[in-house]
């Protein structure tokens, strides 16, 4: 039998947009937080650098505006920009607020300030940040104040199946009324309906077979709603972090954009620097480049990797500055104060995802997304360091705002039928799974990655093509699992990010492509209509 709950408000994400809208609408309504895995599984965890904010006396917003603008390659909506950045102060108290410790230093005259470092794209010093662990002293916090709220429900190990909207179950108004959840400890289905519900599942790393992200980042979100018929926007725009450590254990360890923003240079493996022959800002230069430039010098030279080095700057300058990264690198045989240390890009952030606007609103009705998953306009074609959990803070709030403006208006969803499993059975060759999963991420790799072509691009659409039948088939016939959930919402992101890529006949911020090197003089998005 499905289990059946019903919530004011169903929360598909635990990360810093989902924890921070539940905690700004829990005094006035029922909310369920989902988590696929643990609370803080997601990237929000993983978040090092910071929180870029105007706070700095130097500082302005009109100078954060146009350094998004720039990085963005003439596809932001400058409108949905400058609100996020004229929100971000408030955003930051309100963190303060909730106890996120915040690194301090002392000024001329004695007083504590918060220390702000500077990130690529940055022209000033405005990243606020605690340490080099921002995003887990974010979640920790946010986390512990949803635990003790009485009015929010937690759910650990609950991965979202698909979402039920009125279209689906025959109704005449098209609204989400909920979702299909399965508890993967005792293996049930739950209906859980709710009169609003929130996307807020991060990005879509996994489809790559290099990736920053976390195993959990595999782009439901965007998947689960383009199936309910929602449009999604500038999928071709996936972000590589120029410097993830190469090292066979290291699980694709984030090496921080601040290390750049402090000194750090980037060098060949004999020790040659080259960032000054792609751009004037050298390792200050935006992503997009830098990723590019270390992708085009390994195969150039047929390396695995490059270096990065800051053994110029003092040991205790290194030690007190990333305390996270320098012991992680020594745990894996590195010490980054006295050698450089190899590493590599990797697919990073999506920087497209289901269309909204400022409140999260997508195109059904009752349903809102925000964070990694959503496409705003903030980022355009390249994301600004540090912007993500700007983002997360920002859209969290306005959501949160337009949701308790409705809350009194809207009545309690009707009831959905139960999930039916009468035509299916348990599954007796998982292996397909598995084999699906990594050829997946390897043509992916392979054909859609840094620097692409057409031909890459038509080959990795015949691959997707058949992997989504087979998918498609299986999950037809078979139980569902928590492997195969994700599977089938990563192969229908693959395919919108190789359509979107094949549309873009130019080169455009993080999308390069060896047959169309010039931007076109008119930037247009690339939004995909179910």
């Amino acid at each position: 039998m499905t289990q059946q709950a019903e919530y004011d408000v169903l929360v598909i994400g635990s990360g810093a947009a989902g924890l921070s809208l539940a905690l700004e609408l829990a005094d006035h309504a029922r909310v369920a937080v989902l988590s696929k895995a643990a609370i803080d599984s997601g990237s929000t965890q993983y978040a090092q650098g910071g929180i870029s904010v105007v706070l700095g006396e130097d500082d302005s917003l009109n100078s954060h505006v146009e350094d998004t603008l720039n990085a963005g390659a003439g596809l932001c909506d400058r409108d949905i920009v400058h609100f996020t950045v004229a929100e971000g102060p408030d955003r930051i108290a309100w963190l303060i607020k909730q106890g996120v410790p915040f690194t301090q230093e002392s000024n001329i005259d004695g007083q504590l300030t918060y220390h702000l470092t500077r990130e690529g794209g940055h022209s000033h010093r405005r990243v606020i940040h605690v340490d080099d662990a921002t995003g887990k002293a974010v979640v920790t916090t946010l986390t512990a104040k949803a635990a003790a709220h009485p009015n929010i429900r937690l759910l650990e190990r609950h991965i979202t199946i698909d979402l039920i909207t009125g279209k689906k179950l025959g109704l005449e108004t098209n609204r989400c009324l909920g979702a299909y959840v399965l508890n993967r400890d005792t293996n049930e289905i739950i209906a859980m309906r709710a009169r609003f519900v929130v996307l807020a599942t991060g990005g879509a790393g996994k489809v790559y077979l290099y990736t920053s992200n976390p195993d959990v980042a595999t782009g439901d979100g965007i998947a689960m709603a383009w199936r309910a018929g929602c449009r999604v926007g500038n999928m071709e725009f996936i972000q590589f972090h120029p410097t993830c450590l190469f090292h066979p254990e290291a699980k694709s360890f984030l090496i921080s954009e601040a290390v750049r923003g402090e000194g750090g240079r980037l060098l060949l493996p004999d020790g040659t620097p080259f960032m000054h022959r792609f751009d004037p800002r050298a390792e200050l230069a935006p992503r997009d480049i830098v990723a590019r430039a270390i992708d085009h010098e390994m195969k150039r030279i047929g390396s695995d990797y490059v270096f990065l080095d800051i053994t110029h700057k003092s040991e205790q300058f290194i030690v007190s500055h990333f305390p996270n990264i320098y012991h992680r690198c020594l745990e894996l045989g590195y010490d980054m104060a006295n050698q450089p240390i190899p590493i590599v890009p990797a697919a990073h952030y999506t920087c497209g995802g289901v269309v909204t606007d400022r409140h999260g609103h997508t195109d059904i009705a009752g349903l809102y997304c925000i964070g990694e998953s959503a496409f705003t306009g903030l980022h355009g074609a390249n994301r600004m360091a540090s912007n993500s959990l700007l983002e997360c803070l920002v859209f969290g709030h306005s959501a949160s705002q337009d949701i308790l403006a409705q809350l009194e208006n809207v009545s309690a969803p009707p009831a959905v039928p139960s999930w039916d499993e009468s035509r299916v059975t348990d599954s007796d060759e998982e292996v397909v799974v598995s084999h699906n999963w990594d050829e997946l991420r390897r043509f992916m790799w392979d054909y859609v990655g840094i620097v692409r072509t057409t031909k890459r691009l038509e080959r990795a659409k015949r691959r997707v093509d058949l992997l989504q039948n087979e998918i498609h088939e299986y999950y037809s016939n078979f139980r569902i699992s928590n492997d195969l959930i994700e599977l089938r919402n990563l192969v229908v992101v693959a395919d919108l990010i190789i359509r979107s890529a094949l549309l873009r006949k130019e080169s455009r911020g993080l999308h390069y492509t060896l047959d169309y090197p010039e931007r076109s003089p008119e930037p247009q998005n690339t939004v995909l209509v179910p």
